[in-house]
Formats: C-alpha cells, structure tokens, sequence
C-alpha cells in the first residue's frame, strides 16, 4: 500500500500527492462512491481492522479497533507500526516483525499480542493477518484483522458445542425451523426417530410421529411465541418405525433460537434436545402400580375381616380390585359347591356375584336363585375351571356393534372388550372362577395383571370355602333339631 492512503479510512489523495495515472488530481464521483462504500463496509465490519503498508504505516483503522483499543483513526492512520503507543516498547520490534513477517509467506498467519489502550490497559487479542499484493503481485502491505481473545474463545466455543451437540452428544439434539420441521438433527435423535440423518430433514413431524404429535407441536409453538419453558416436559410418542409404532417417554428441554444481526429478536426456529426415560418411567409406573395394588389388597383384608357373612367378604375384595383394574367382575360358583379334582361331565355354574352394569355401586349377591348361567361350551370361564388355570380374552380390532355382540354372547355387559377369567381354588378345590372385564378404550389385560387377579381370587376362595361351610353347619344344624323334635313326639 502507498503513503497516499495514510490520511484515513479512505482512499482520497493528499493535497501534495501526485496525479493519479489518467486522472486529475481530484477524485472523480466514482472513485469518492467507491472510498464511502469502502470506508463503510471497514466501519461496519464486526472484527477490528488495521492495515500497514509495505513500510509498516499503519492506513486504516476501523471503529471495532477504535472500540477495542480506544484509538481513534486520527490517532492510529500515519503511525509506523505500533511502538511506542499500541504496544510496548520492548514488544514493539517483535510484534511488527511477525505482522509484517506475512508479507513474504503464503496463506494467513494467526498471532496473539498484548495491545495497549489509550487509558494504558493491556488487551490480550488474537490477530489474523495477509498480505496485500499490487498490480504486479509484489507485496504492498498487510491487513491484520484482530478480536480480544476472551471474545474469540467464547466463539470458538460455540462452534465446538454446536459441533458437539451434533456429532457426539448421547442425548438426541433437532434444530426445528419456523414451520416445525427438522433443519438439523444429530445422530442419536435420528436413531430415537427410527430414520437416517437426512432423510428426516424438512418433514413433517407427523409424518415421523403416530402419537404424541400434537403435544410436541404444541410445545414448539409456544416457545417460537413465549421463549422456553422454566423446566423439562415429559412426552409420551409413538415413532413409526419400520417394525412398527414404538410407544416411548421422552423428556425435552427447548430453547428458542433468535438471530443475533437483527436489531430485534427474529425466532429461527426452536432447539429440542431430548433424552429418552421410557424404561425408568416404565419402572415407576409399574412400582407405583405395585404399591397401589397392595393397599388395595391390605384395606380389602381389613373390611372383609369385618363382615359376618363370608360371601359378603367375597364382594369385598372384589370391590377393592376393581378401583383401576377393571371395569366389571363377575362371581361364578360351580354348581353344588365345589368341583373335585379329576371329576367328570359337564362343569355348570352359578351366578352368585356381579357389580352392577348401571350406576356404580358395591357388588351385588344374585346366587339365591340357584340357577345355572347359561354359558356355551368353549366360554372363558368353563375353559378357566377344567383348566385350573388363568385364561385371557379379547374381541380383538373389530367394530363396537360386533364388539358388542361378542360381549353379550358370553354373557357379559355389551361394552366389555377384554376379560381375564381368574380360577377359584381352596383346600384343593375348584369353587368358581372371577371374571374380570374391560372396556374397548383401556388396554388389554398383560401378565402383571394376571398376578394380581389371582392374589384377589385367592382371597375370594377362601371367602366363599368359609361361606359353604357356614352353609353346610347350618344344614346339619337344622337337620339335627329337626330329628331331635320326631324323637320328641
């Protein structure tokens, strides 16, 4: 660079410097727009800037160095390299030989210096310098575009994380956009989403996402609008995967991006990071369930403990199950009392229990009749006393009217849909069975369920072995007066 150019930030002549080749000695309207426009893009320019000479004058002088260091471009334009006022003196000759050292090399060099400040404060910055060649590709100089380190740190690191985030990080990381749909996704999210890295970018959520869709939207949304939550939200999804819909627990955290060049906050969209908690969520439902089943199970005890007649106690329990296991239970006592091991013929039972398909209410007692439920051959039930055993049935992925049919067939309430048939055994009897039934809208009974069916069956058996005993006491009792009086006449 020449000496001309040592007055500013501009590119305009001194008043005693020769003609520019071809021109006259004024700058003409092009040149003066093309020194503003430059003088601009300098000022404008988020790093600080200077510039040298091939003799080491400093040229230019921006207004980020300005703020960074204090000296205004009056001050710094026309200095020979900054001894004596930008470093000091004992660093002067060192730091000029390494800023001007890129002249004769190629590529950028990266140094940091101690700068010193107007206000005699010292400023650790990092410095990216080239060199400046002329017309005939000899150097003219050398531009050098430095920031404090502190501040290019801070930026480094962001780029580190960001990388990070995206590359390595165990929890899965989407950058959605204004419109709710993936611009970024690192490869944990990719692999929770059960897709590639890019084949899930720019689609819709809904089309990753059977369930839980609407949820996540929603929380989008609301942080595009309102900045991001105070704290983690818990979501339940189902991700369409090739093997099919997978129900998982995600917790989330969101961040609303904004860009840091407009003058006002623009959202760019949302940052979702999220881990996946399904198994320890799964892990305290099932404790909490567990915990709640054998409450229910002790306060049973105790009420049943308190009633005189056994098969009142027998409803007791069944009452006490039904709270968020099922929605209906039946009592079915094989006719006559109990049914031997090894017997044979047809198996027949009796009603003798049954909550009421109306307004809830306790269970009601029906067996005074006496008369045999007319199951068909093949019923849930029948197949739970010759077996001995649980036995579980659905109606399985049909309409409500067929659902409804299969219901009333078995003679069960027409909105049953799922029924677990538990087995009434005591002192190595068969006394009955107790059905339990669910609606359409709640899951189908599983093995947990199975388990506790037979704990509250249990307790049902022993009730109603107690209530044929008293039954059978009381015969003989009524029989033994009755003989007792014909000896009498």
């Amino acid at each position: 660079m020449s000496a001309s150019r040592r007055s500013g930030t501009t590119d305009e002549l001194g008043p005693d410097e020769p003609e520019r080749a071809g021109g006259s000695g004024s700058a003409g309207p092009e040149e003066a727009g093309g020194s503003d426009l430059l003088a601009a893009l300098l000022d404008g320019m988020d790093a600080a800037l200077c510039a040298f000479d091939a003799d080491g004058v400093v040229t230019h002088w921006n207004r980020e160095a300005e703020r960074i260091l204090g000296w205004t471009a009056a001050e710094a334009v026309g200095r020979h390299g900054f001894a004596g006022w930008a470093v000091r003196s004992a660093d002067a000759q060192e730091v000029e030989a390494r800023l001007l050292s890129v002249m004769h090399a190629p590529g950028r060099q990266v140094h940091e210096f101690a700068l010193v400040t107007k206000d005699g404060g010292r400023v650790l910055v990092r410095t990216q310098s080239a060199a400046v060649r002329g017309p005939d590709g000899k150097p003219a100089g050398v531009y050098c575009a430095f920031s404090e380190v502190h501040a290019q740190i801070d930026l480094e690191r962001s780029i580190a994380l960001s990388e990070a985030l995206f590359e390595d990080a165990s929890w899965g990381v989407v950058l959605v956009d204004a419109d709710l749909r993936p611009a970024v996704v690192n490869a944990h999210a990719a692999r929770a989403l059960g897709t590639g890295r890019t084949s899930v970018l720019g689609r819709p959520l809904g089309e990753l996402l059977a369930q839980g869709v609407e949820e996540l939207e929603g929380a989008l949304t609301h942080v595009l609008a309102e900045g991001a939550p105070p704290a983690p939200a818990e979501m339940w999804v189902s991700v369409r995967t090739p093997e099919g819909d997978k129900r998982r627990c995600w917790r989330s955290g969101f961040l609303r991006l904004a860009s840091p060049l407009a003058e006002e906050p623009v959202p760019l969209g949302v940052g979702w990071l999220f881990q996946d908690v399904t198994e320890a969520k799964q892990g305290e439902q099932e404790a909490a369930l567990l915990r709640f089943r054998a409450n229910q199970l002790h306060r049973a005890a105790r009420a049943a403990a308190e009633c005189e007649d056994p098969a009142e106690a027998a409803t007791v329990h069944l009452d006490f199950a039904l709270a968020g296991f099922a929605d209906h239970a039946l009592i079915d006592r094989v006719a006559g009392g109990f049914l031997a091991d090894g017997a044979v013929g047809a198996v027949r039972l009796v009603r003798i229990a049954e909550t009421p398909s109306g307004a809830p209410g306790p269970s009601l007692l029906t067996g005074a009749a006496g008369l045999p439920v007319r199951y068909e051959e093949g019923h849930p039930a029948l197949q739970c006393v010759e077996r001995a055993g649980m036995v579980r049935a659905d109606a399985g992925s049909v309409s409500s009217e067929r659902a409804r049919s299969w219901a009333l067939a078995r003679q069960w309430p027409g909105d049953s849909a799922h029924a677990l048939c538990a087995v009434l055994r005591s002192r190595g009897r068969t006394l009955g069975v107790v059905t339990f039934l669910r609606g359409a809208g709640r899951s189908r009974f599983e093995r947990s369920d199975a388990t506790y069916a037979e704990d509250v069956a249990v307790r049902i058996a022993a009730a109603l072995d107690l209530a044929g005993e008293a039954g059978e006491a009381g015969e003989a009792g009524e029989a033994g007066e009755a003989g007792e009086a014909g000896e009498a006449r």
